[in-house]
């Protein structure tokens, strides 16, 4: 019997070969964002992709915030930030830490280092450092306390832990080599001072450690073995071995970079985003036409989507560009088969049934999704008075419109056939009634087989139907002129919301926040968290119902 081939991306072929030489005996991964601002689609891949590589190999995946610059971090990034990863499935268990909880142990490191004669404190400032360090072509120039004596750079680096240093006087540097052609290793700075309360530390500490110097360690302590990062990091990956090396780990992590999943026309710098938050432009870092994770699971998105549009991007070492079409995609696939199939109008006209008696009504049973029998069926009222979209109607129709007209016959869906009669218009020249006449022989699931229809539409029955609030968004960039004007401000979309009061079946009502449901015909729709109310909810367009996307074939 053959056997099947499995294909593994470049990431899972080193795993393999590091457990086969036994550099490391089991696996452990971390994700650890910086808490200074809200995720984004791109974090999503890197942390699915730092979680599935641990449960593919029975190993364990930690989550760390890496919390050693308190001018950006704040409590609330750190509580969005968990449950973004919890919404997204990937689960830390009990291996939740804080790169903070290990200031005293990177404390420790540096003295070692400082020991060893690998570090030094040093009294130029940052333009000086910055001059000194040299040019691609140029190799730098030593600090002039480049030699101080070891008693005298552990003396130093105390009295910086102890407060007498101020902010910017004195830093500690790696001692490692002002003529290397990777500039990340000429003498790095790997502690500064900085006198500020820290979000989980308070004000115990004054000197807080860089991040090339921090990140290895934290690994190193956690027992990650693959420190899997995106590919800015590459140039640093010398630094990284350089200080697990010199601190002296039994078994060292390894660094390994993969590109970043970038999407084509939308934004997610922070601070662009920022600006949009302050100028109100959006109404914060979860407006649905953001691509923060906050923001795309207020939308609708399933973790079930991002996980597959994440799959199809792929692992490479090759930086590309993904379609929004793509993750739209992804998204119908996902919800095509689980959410039932509701009747709401969003642009409506009523349609009065001249023929069917006043006063009375009929229950009709209705499928809630025709792919998918398990979802069960529920019960519409159907009734002389109706809702149905404008659109569906048309004086003078082109060629091929196949919905109601003056003389045409229509299938109202799950109901009757239905032909327009006449209309009425407002002083304005507006449409605002369709009369009809109906055919009682042809109600839905009774055989009725004398003649066929080209068009079917939905509606709503106007004697039960509740109004809500419905927002339509677009991509917050205008596509055609792309992200960025020349003066780097944002080229903004005036239409990337609209809002319409629409009529819903009264089932609707009871929606409770983040149920999603189709409309048929128009598209799927989630109850938004933040402004619903009970009994009135508010509903965000997911996506439409008609992909440009083509998945490509094998």
């Amino acid at each position: 019997m053959e056997q099947e081939t499995i294909s593994k991306n470049f990431i899972e072929q080193m795993i393999d070969k590091d457990l086969e030489e036994g550099v490391y005996d089991a696996v452990c991964t971390r994700f650890p964002p910086e808490p200074n601002g809200y995720l984004h689609i791109g974090h999503a891949k890197s942390i699915l992709l730092n979680y599935g590589i641990a449960k593919k190999y029975k190993g364990k995946f930690n989550m760390r915030f890496d919390d050693t610059n308190p001018t950006k971090e704040k409590v609330e990034f750190v509580e969005s930030i968990k449950e973004d990863i919890q919404w997204l499935g990937a689960d830390w268990e009990d291996r939740l830490y804080f790169a903070s909880n290990y200031f005293e142990k990177m404390y420790e490191a540096a003295v070692t280092l400082i020991k060893k004669g690998k570090a030094y404190v040093c009294d130029l400032t940052a333009e000086e450092i910055r001059a000194y360090r040299g040019t691609l072509t140029e190799p730098g120039k030593e600090s002039p306390y480049r030699n101080r004596s070891v008693e005298e750079n552990l003396q130093l680096f105390k009295d910086m832990r102890e407060g007498k240093v101020a902010d910017g006087a004195k830093v500690l540097r790696a001692k490692i080599d002002m003529a290397s052609s990777n500039m990340n290793m000429r003498d790095p700075v790997i502690y500064r001072v900085a006198h500020m309360h820290h979000h989980n530390t308070g004000d115990e500490w004054c000197i807080y450690p860089m991040y090339d110097f921090a990140h290895p360690l934290e690994d190193a302590f956690e027992g990650v073995t693959h420190s899997i990062c995106t590919l800015e990091f590459e140039d640093h990956r010398p630094l990284y071995d350089w200080v697990v090396r010199e601190v002296e780990f039994e078994h060292p992590p390894r660094q390994i970079e993969f590109a970043k999943l970038y999407l084509t026309n939308v934004v997610t710098g922070k601070r662009y985003i920022k600006k949009l938050v302050e100028d109100g432009i959006v109404d914060g870092w979860d407006d649905p036409r953001l691509v923060s994770i906050a923001a795309l699971r207020r939308r609708g998105f399933t973790p079930e989507s991002i996980q597959r549009f994440v799959d199809l991007c792929g692992v490479s070492k090759a930086q590309s560009s993904a379609d929004y079409a793509m993750l739209e995609y992804c998204l119908r696939e996902d919800l095509k088969l689980k959410r039932k199939r509701m009747m709401a109008v969003l642009d409506p006209i009523k349609l009065i049934i001249d023929n069917y008696p006043e006063g009375q009504t009929e229950e009709l049973e209705v499928a809630n999704n025709l792919e998918n029998e398990e979802l069960g069926s529920r019960t519409v009222t159907f009734g002389r008075e109706l809702y149905i979209e404008r659109e569906d109607f048309m004086e003078e129709p082109p060629k091929k419109y196949f919905r109601l007209f003056p003389g045409n016959e229509v299938r109202l869906m799950q109901a009757y056939f239905v032909k327009c009669e006449s209309f009425v218009k407002d002083e304005n020249g507006v449409v605002t009634e369709v009369h009809c006449t109906y055919d009682p022989e042809t109600k839905c699931g009774s055989g009725f087989t004398g003649r066929k229809v080209k068009g079917t539409i939905h509606w709503v029955a106007a004697q039960d139907a509740v109004q809500a609030q419905v927002r339509l968004y677009e991509n917050i960039i205008d596509e055609e002129k792309g992200v960025y004007n020349e003066d780097g401000t944002l080229n903004l979309n005036p239409n990337s919301l609209t809002v319409k009061q629409a009529y819903l079946e009264p089932a609707l009502a009871q929606a409770k926040p983040f149920e999603s449901f189709q409309f048929v015909r128009n598209g799927y729709y989630c109850v938004d968290v933040k402004d619903s109310r009970e009994k009135e909810p508010v509903f965000n367009r997911i996506v439409s119902l008609k992909s440009s996307f083509k998945l490509p074939k094998a």
